[in-house]
């Protein structure tokens, strides 16, 4: 099955998991197959503002749509009412292409989005983690006028500023990235292949983008024990924006730190904005 949407939008390969989910193959507008699931609430509610939206969930750097930590947020969100869309983004997973760690990643974020629409949802909120948090705060400051938006944004452990080494984990990081033995690590070690060509341009930072996604309502979640990024990231994005703060005391980074509490609290947002 295949079908093609505004905008050069394609979906393609789509395959029915159990009853009203799905997996497919998403094309992104610069031609890259992206791999997304489709699941549908499992909450027992009648609020149509509650079951109406769809959550579309970014994962952070070496993640993928079927990592235990997407999934089990996946079905936390499903529980608070809310449909679900997990990707895995370019160089990850079974999707195509290489990782560009958060630049052209907006592009696999918007198929996803415009996806949740073309299955029926009106209203549609990201969700990102890690590097997907910076790709959903980019992705709502650039992407606002399509079907690609978003209604609701949230970002969890998202950075505030590129090429950040302040950290041990960010160093290693960079190294993974930048090197061709890292490179090399990335993709047999993590799974990810990683583009070997540096940013040009550079592409808009997550504290620049933040002051363009007003009035989309906007979440800042971090942990006061991120290893990877200190609380400076999550104050710098909320003081030049119009977002709400979470800051969590004990939690440390991106999806595999979330509890099935934050989750819970992070649906209810997102599903009555």
């Amino acid at each position: 099955m295949s079908s093609e949407g505004e905008g050069g939008f394609h979906m393609v390969d789509v395959s029915l998991i159990t009853s009203g989910s799905r997996r497919a193959m998403l094309r992104t507008d610069d031609g890259v197959r992206i791999e997304a699931v489709y699941e549908p609430s499992t909450a027992s509610v009648t609020d149509t503002a509650v079951t109406g939206t769809a959550v579309v969930v970014a994962h952070g750097f070496t993640g993928a749509a079927d990592r235990p930590a997407v999934r089990r947020a996946a079905q936390v969100l499903a529980g608070r009412g809310a449909a679900v869309v997990t990707f895995s983004f370019r160089g990850h997973g079974g999707s195509g292409g290489r990782s560009t760690v958060g630049d052209r990643e907006v592009l696999d974020l918007s198929a996803a989005v415009r996806w949740a629409r073309e299955l029926g949802h009106a209203r549609v909120a990201t969700l990102g983690f890690s590097m997907g948090g910076s790709v959903v705060l980019r992705h709502a400051a650039l992407d606002r006028e399509t079907e690609g938006r978003a209604d609701a944004v949230a970002a969890v452990s998202a950075p505030a500023r590129w090429y950040y080494r302040g950290t041990a984990p960010m160093r290693r990081l960079h190294w993974v990235v930048t090197r061709p033995a890292g490179r090399l690590v990335g993709r047999y070690g993590f799974g990810t292949r990683i583009d070997r060509r540096a940013w040009d341009p550079v592409p808009l930072s997550p504290v620049e983008a933040v002051p363009l996604i007003a009035p989309t309502p906007l979440l800042i979640v971090h942990g006061d024990r991120d290893a990877y990024f200190p609380l400076d990231h999550p104050r710098m994005l909320a003081g030049a924006s119009e977002a709400e703060l979470w800051l969590e005391r004990g939690m440390g980074h991106a999806e595999n730190a979330a509890d099935d509490e934050l989750l819970a609290r992070l649906g209810d947002w997102l599903t009555r904005g």
